[in-house]
């Protein structure tokens, strides 16, 4: 008799059969939410490989999906933490601490002695995805590593820094900072792998501490070799500050155990629970209800239960077409070689960098779109790289915007750089003169901005929240395999669509995850994602609950709405609240930043004056590095800013010798990191030049309202 444990998880299946106590089939594959059918095809297989007989054998389930598949199969639901504690007490009789990290929850077990047997304590979280699997995949997404490059990643000898641990969506905020500031991405998955830890050790130890033995389990923990090295680092800090006795002759490593099966522990549990039984619980009943389910069953609940897909019929989705489908063409063909003078702005964003070349009469003549390389200096190569092989040599002028402005205006010598509202603006403007609202959506964060009489009369802006931007629909769709640029075709598939709440990223992702529970598939999910965009762009980040208020012509740009799934959701948002909305896509939605940038820079070239411009040859050859360390930390007030010093090697490099983290000549050094202009500065020297500059500008242009403030405040002399 076979007895199976199936792990039904979030975003794997894993099973495990035994016959006689001895394993006989074993697996894990990634379900791409198609639980159910990932499930049917497990015991398919265990069916031709083992043996696998209905009303005979035995099948046994936990997980987060196995509440709706047990019944269906004949199998016995079992409680994940329940299957994992069986699994520990019965292998490990020796552990008293167990963390199990899954692809979006984490678990941690006490096993306390207590009498003749041991008491557990367990706490969970499943809310958010702070410290979870998915919690690194993301940024690793994000900076593209590659997974089999992350497995490999170190913790030990890394320059650590500060990255949230308590949220996803605050953890992706700090990486984008330490991406801005160039510090490499070796160091930023050195210190996820911190934050994973620290929110184990901090959050969900509840103040216990973690006794050796330790057995760490689930797929992170058994994969990645950075992380396993900061749980032994940590752990053994812990254990020396707490004054923990080790036995006799062991080392702190040898305390900390991570078994080859760590991803099976929960399908273990489930056979030894099984093991317990009754003859006849968990009977398996074969694969045909669960076939029923797959074929009919949820087809028959999505359409009780959920709403119409992005477009109501055929008819519907040719007429949107016919309307949008043409509006965004977006990356332009370089022209032939032009040898004369030519104005480019660059949009260095969080996801992708691009560049614009226009003529000095405001013709668009190319464009570039690359992905960020997750360095503000390697991301300027790549764009300029692009441009000089498009045949545009001679730079006239040079605009600048995006997250990456500060840092590279001196590097490459840009003549402007343009703060991004005030680029998406010019840009918009330029072919929509009459807009009423500008609708930006980029990788990382969503603005809108109000105008009156082309003037912004105000903006929203939300940079610190994945909710309703690119990279939130981008991280969905990598995680189902399907590339971005088919994200609108699959999800114009949908007939019907599951309601997801509008608001927080994370609570979005969790409510994902209990669609893909009740068997929504991912082309369903992802059109669900693009419905719920406009409302997490207009009132959950933009705070506009009367758009018709706010006008009447809306522009909507910005890489997002390359997507056609997402202009769909955005015109019938608008029109509902807007009956009589004039809805447009910018010409060139991805590039619109860099369009106004470079609209900017040809009125300052109108100037006369001479570009700033390095040349192509000594941006191609830059050398820079990268510190981040107790040198480089800000200690002009308490908030002590981990800034970082990027240091470029160019002609006539001042150098700093005098600096802490010394600089030869030659070498420019650019800070970053830093909360207040005071972080610009290294030492006491620089801070007296500064101080005396502000004394004389402030002798020259007293502020006069300090000095009537003063005058009127000053106490008089009492008269006898």
């Amino acid at each position: 008799m076979l007895t199976v444990g199936l792990d039904v998880g979030s975003t794997t299946i894993k099973a495990v059969a035994v016959r006689d106590a001895a394993p006989v089939w074993q697996d894990y594959q990634r379900h791409n939410t198609k639980q159910a059918e990932m499930v049917l095809e497990f015991l398919a297989r265990m069916e031709a490989d083992c043996g696998l007989t209905p009303e005979r054998d035995r099948l046994f389930l936990t997980g987060s999906g196995a509440g709706l598949i047990a019944p269906l199969v004949g199998g016995k639901f079992i409680q994940e933490v329940v299957a994992v504690s069986a699994a520990v007490e019965k292998l490990h009789p020796e552990v008293h601490f167990v963390s199990e990290i899954g692809g979006e929850d984490m678990k941690t077990l006490f096993f306390t002695p207590s009498g003749d047997g041991k008491s557990k304590q367990v706490y969970m979280q499943s809310a958010c995805s702070g410290g979870t699997g998915t919690f690194i995949e993301k940024t690793a997404r994000k900076l593209q590593i590659a997974t089999e490059q992350l497995a490999q990643m170190p913790y030990a000898n890394m320059t650590l820094h500060k990255i949230s641990s308590k949220c996803g969506i605050f953890a992706e905020t700090d990486a984008n900072t330490l991406v801005k500031s160039g510090v490499p991405v070796e160091e930023i998955i050195a210190s996820l792998f911190e934050a994973v830890v620290y929110q184990n050790l901090a959050t969900l130890t509840k103040g216990n501490t973690p006794m050796p033995r330790v057995l760490l389990l689930g797929g992170p923990n058994l994969f990645f070799a950075g992380l396993q090295q900061a749980w032994r680092h940590h752990l053994h800090k812990l254990w020396t500050e707490r004054k923990i006795a080790l036995p006799e002759g062991a080392a702190p490593e040898d305390m900390i155990e991570v078994p080859s099966e760590a991803l099976y522990y929960a399908c273990l549990g489930c056979i030894e629970i099984g093991a317990g039984e009754a003859p006849g619980v968990g009977a398996y009943l074969g694969p045909d209800k669960l076939r029923w389910w797959i074929e009919e069953g949820q087809h028959e609940e999505k359409a009780r239960d959920g709403a119409k897909g992005l477009s109501g019929d055929h008819a519907e989705l040719q007429h949107f077409m016919h309307c949008y489908g043409e509006a965004n063409a977006s990356v332009v063909a370089p022209q032939a070689r032009v040898a004369g003078p030519v104005i480019v702005g660059c949009d260095f964003g969080s996801t992708t960098a691009k560049a614009v070349v226009m003529s000095a009469e405001r013709e668009l003549l190319g464009s570039c779109y690359v992905p960020s390389n997750g360095n503000p200096i390697e991301d300027a190569k790549a764009i300029l790289r692009e441009i000089r092989g498009a045949g545009f040599e001679n730079i006239a002028a040079l605009g600048i915007t995006g997250y990456g402005k500060d840092l590279l205006k001196d590097i490459v010598g840009a003549d402007m750089a343009i703060v991004e509202t005030v680029a998406h603006a010019t840009a918009a403007l330029h072919y929509f003169p009459d807009a009423d609202v500008i609708c930006d959506v980029g990788g990382c964060d969503v603005k809108i901005m109000i105008l009156r009489q082309g003037t912004v009369s105000d903006f929203r802006l939300n940079s610190q929240c994945s909710s309703g931007n690119g990279a939130f629909l981008q991280g969905v769709a990598e995680r189902y395999g399907v590339p971005l640029e088919e994200y609108a075709d699959r999800a114009f598939e949908a007939r019907a669509i599951p309601a997801l709440a509008m608001g927080c990223g994370v609570f979005l992702q969790s409510d994902i995850v209990n669609q893909q529970r009740k068997g929504w598939s991912r082309e369903e999910i992802m059109a669900s994602l693009a419905a719920v965009l406009p409302l997490n762009v207009w009132v959950y980040a933009g705070q506009l609950q009367n758009l018709a208020a706010a006008g009447r012509k809306f522009v909507l740009q910005g890489g997002t709405h390359r997507n056609l799934a997402v202009v769909k959701a955005q015109v019938d948002f608008i029109r509902q609240k807007v009956p009589d909305a004039e809805i447009v896509v910018h010409p060139y939605s991805g590039e619109a930043g860099a369009i106004g940038a470079a609209l900017c820079a040809i009125d300052w070239s109108a100037r006369g004056e001479a570009s700033r411009f390095r040349g192509y040859d000594l941006i191609e050859s830059l050398e820079f590095t990268s510190t981040t360390n107790a040198q480089t930390t800000c200690n002009w007030c308490t908030v002590n800013c981990k800034r970082t010093f990027i240091d470029v090697r160019m002609p006539g490099g001042a150098g700093r010798a005098w600096s802490k983290v010394p600089l030869a000549e030659g070498w420019e050094r650019v800070i970053s990191g830093n909360s207040c202009p005071k972080g610009l500065l290294e030492d006491a020297n620089e801070m007296k030049v500064v101080k005396e500059t502000l004394e004389e500008a402030k002798r020259a242009y007293p502020n006069i309202a300090e000095l009537v403030r003063e005058d009127a405040f000053r106490a008089s002399k009492a008269t006898v």
